[in-house]
């Protein structure tokens, strides 16, 4: 095997009998071999283009991490959208941790104005109205006039 394709079989990991149901086992046996067959010939591909540009492991990880942030920025915007746009009550704190794989405290936290803009954008939706201030509005000292 080569390194492309040792990348490619950690990033694609075969089920195991049991893993999923036996009736579609063969089927995504199937499917994962041809994705490390697609990894494997794009990791190739990109180290013939440019080797000093495209090592296929440090490539390989550098795509898990753009994914990961990808899916971390997801569940953010998810989270903003259960907690400011959901009517007629936001979800509970303690069911998104729970969902989210975070602390209650943590899901407080996880978004912010952009988050909330986002997902306005994305849905069309109108927020609750947000008592955080807006990091764009100018410091004060709390006090009114």
């Amino acid at each position: 095997m080569s390194v492309y394709e040792h990348i490619a079989a950690i990033r694609h990991p075969m089920p195991e009998p049991g893993d999923v149901p036996e009736e579609v086992f063969n089927d995504v046996c199937h499917e994962t071999d041809h994705a490390r067959k697609e990894t494997a010939f794009h990791l190739e591909a990109a180290w013939d283009a440019d080797p000093e540009a495209n090592e296929p492991l440090m490539s390989a990880i550098g795509a898990a991490r753009y994914r990961r942030d990808a899916a971390e920025a997801e569940i953010r915007r998810l989270v903003a959208y259960g907690r400011e746009f959901t009517r007629p009550r936001p979800y509970k704190l303690a069911d998104l941790a729970a969902a989210s794989g975070m602390s209650i405290s943590g899901v407080r936290t996880a978004y912010d104005h952009e988050e909330v803009a986002d997902v306005q954008k994305a849905t069309g939706l109108k927020p609750r109205d947000w008592r955080a201030s807006d990091p764009t509005d100018p410091p004060g000292d709390g006090s009114q006039a």
